[in-house]
C-alpha cells in the first residue's frame, strides 16, 4: 500500500536537549500505527513536526506528499489532530465547538453523531470550562474527526477516560480505519496499542528502537512464555525437557511450571497427549507488548505522570 506518512532524518533539539535524533518511519496508508515510548522519548515532538506544529532542525516530511510547514493550507483540511494538551474558550458549548469546527470544512462529517458516539449528547449545551478532564479529552476527539480526516494524529487517544469510554471510543476509531482514515496513535496504553495498532513504533530517547507489528515485536523480543497445569497422572520431567523450545520444568507440589520459547505450548500439549497425561487447569502466560517494550528499552512505561509533551 501507499505510504501516507514519510519521515527521513527527523531532528529535533531544544537549547542543549536533542528530543528527536534522526527518526525515520513511513505509514501505509489505511493503517493505525502506533508510537510507544516513556515520557520525554520524543513521540509528541515527532507527531507535532508531522502536523506542521513544530519546524524541525533538519530532516523530510511528508504527508500525503505535502510538506507539512510548506502546504500548510492545503494540509489543513485532510489532517485532523487532537493534541495531547489545548482548551477551549470557557463558555463555549460542545454543540457549538462542533458545529464551528465542521464549518472550516468543505464535507466535514456529521458533527451530532461524533457527539452522540462519544458519549457527549447529555453535554451538548454544556460550557467547555464545565467539563470533566474525560469529557474535554471526547470533546477534542471529535474535534480531530469533525472534518472527515484522511489522515489523523491522536496523542493521547484515551487518557483520563474511564475503561467503557476507552472501549467505546476504539470501536470509534475502528469505525474510522475501516472508512479508510489512516491513524497515527501516541499512546501510552499497551491494550489500546495491541488491540487497535496494525504497527508500532518504538521510541526512546529520541530513536526509533523499532517498529513491527505488537505480535512481531512480542515474538522478536524472545521473551520466555509460562506454562503451568497439573498433569492427571505421573509426568517425567525429562518429557518436557527435551522439547527444543522448553527451557526449564520446575514443581510447586503437585503443580507443572513450564518455561519456554516459539512454539513450546504445541510441544508440550503434543507430549502430554501422545502419553494420554490430562494437563488439568491449564494456563498459558504469554508474554504482552509492554514485555516487549521492557526487554527491547529496558524500561517501563511510565503511565501516571503528567510530564509536559517531550
Amino acid at each position: 500500500m501507499p505510504a501516507v506518512i514519510e519521515v527521513r532524518n527527523l531532528h529535533k533539539r531544544y537549547d542543549d536537549k536533542v528530543a528527536v535524533d534522526d527518526v525515520s518511519l513511513t505509514v501505509q496508508e489505511g493503517e493505525i500505527f502506533g508510537i510507544l515510548g516513556p515520557n520525554g522519548a520524543g513521540k509528541t515532538t515527532t507527531v507535532e513536526c508531522v502536523e506542521g506544529l513544530r519546524t524541525p532542525d533538519r530532516g523530510e516530511i511528508k504527508v500525503m506528499g505535502l510538506d507539512p510547514r510548506r502546504d500548510r493550507a492545503e494540509l489543513t483540511g485532510k489532517l485532523g489532530v487532537q493534541l495531547q494538551a489545548g482548551r477551549l474558550p470557557d463558555r463555549l458549548r460542545v454543540a457549538e465547538a462542533l458545529e464551528l469546527y465542521s464549518s472550516f470544512y468543505p464535507r466535514p462529517a456529521d458533527w451530532r453523531a461524533l457527539m452522540h458516539g462519544l458519549g457527549l449528547a447529555d453535554k451538548a449545551k454544556t460550557g467547555y470550562a464545565k467539563l470533566s478532564g474525560g469529557q474535554k479529552q471526547r470533546l477534542s476527539i471529535a474535534l480531530a474527526l469533525v472534518g472527515s480526516p484522511r489522515v489523523a494524529i491522536l496523542d493521547e487517544l484515551t487518557t483520563g477516560l474511564d475503561p467503557q469510554a476507552r472501549r467505546d471510543t476504539w470501536e470509534l476509531i475502528e469505525g474510522c480505519r475501516s472508512r479508510g482514515v489512516t491513524i497515527v496513535l501516541v499512546t501510552h496504553f499497551m491494550e489500546e496499542a495491541e488491540r487497535l495498532c496494525d504497527r508500532v513504533a518504538l521510541i526512546d530517547a529520541g530513536r526509533v528502537v523499532m517498529v513491527d507489528t505488537p505480535a512481531g515485536l512480542i515474538e522478536r523480543a524472545h521473551i520466555e512464555q509460562r506454562i503451568r497445569f497439573r498433569p492427571s497422572r505421573p509426568l517425567d520431567d525429562h518429557l518436557l525437557t527435551s522439547l527444543p523450545d522448553v527451557l526449564g520444568v520446575t514443581r510447586r507440589g503437585d503443580l507443572v511450571l513450564v518455561n519456554g520459547t516459539g512454539d513450546a505450548l504445541t510441544a508440550v500439549t503434543a507430549v502430554l497427549a501422545r502419553n494420554q497425561i490430562v494437563a488439568e487447569g491449564l494456563r498459558v502466560e504469554q508474554a504482552s507488548l509492554e514485555d516487549a517494550f521492557v526487554a527491547l528499552t529496558g524500561k517501563h512505561l511510565d503511565v501516571t505522570s503528567g510530564s509536559g509533551p517531550v
